[in-house]
């Protein structure tokens, strides 16, 4: 390897660790700021954090948003501790990687309009089933168990809402579900305004 080319990649790993860094920072900033919805339960909220992390996924490869959505996840363990001994922190980091990780995976071989529509339709599906995944076996148990309160009176928020809730299946089938999609469109439709205005700026 030349001089020259061994400068340019190390110019160009530099430039990655930059760009990760600073969208992992961007990323656990928007975190802070999430929104209740009336209509689920008052753990559930909406945020736009993810936006950060599908933008790098795009622009800067599959890589790139796993390491931005980890890098979110330890920065706000960092800065706001945890309450469920890294459980609920895992299990966040479980369902956003479900949603960039195939969505860059995709949009990587399929760079255009269209494929940038399928690639967050695979996300936002992934998501969904990997939400109720987690949600169920690890989410929920540890709200309950390090908060002290037992399963009913979390299904019983979801059957205040709805009350086809009986259980934790039909919580998770019924709240968590239709929760993670809404949120997976949103952010979706969120990164498709921005990820053309901001690419060039990630590609420089």
């Amino acid at each position: 390897m030349s001089a020259q080319s061994f400068v340019s990649s190390k110019t160009s790993r530099v430039q990655w660790i930059a760009k990760v860094s600073i969208l992992a920072a961007i990323a656990f900033v928007l975190m802070l700021f999430e929104i209740p919805l009336p209509f689920f339960p008052p753990f559930y909220k909406l945020g736009f954090d993810e936006v950060a992390v599908m933008i790098s996924g795009f622009a800067l490869g599959p890589l790139a948003g796993a390491t931005v959505e980890t890098l979110k996840i330890i920065l706000n363990l960092v800065f706001q501790g945890t309450d469920t001994a890294f459980v609920g922190e895992i299990s966040n980091l479980l369902i956003g990687l479900s949603l960039v990780l195939p969505s860059a995976i995709y949009y990587k071989k399929h760079k255009t309009m269209k494929g940038a529509f399928i690639a967050m339709l695979i996300g936002v599906i992934s998501m969904g089933i990997i939400g109720c995944f987690a949600n169920y076996f690890i989410a929920l148990p540890a709200y309950s168990y390090f908060y002290g309160m037992p399963m009913d009176v979390i299904v019983g928020m979801g059957s205040s809402i709805l009350p086809l809730v009986k259980d934790t299946f039909t919580f998770v089938v019924l709240m968590t579900l239709p929760f993670n999609l809404l949120k997976g469109v949103v952010v979706s439709l969120v990164v498709g305004i921005l990820y053309k205005r901001i690419s060039p700026i990630l590609h420089r």
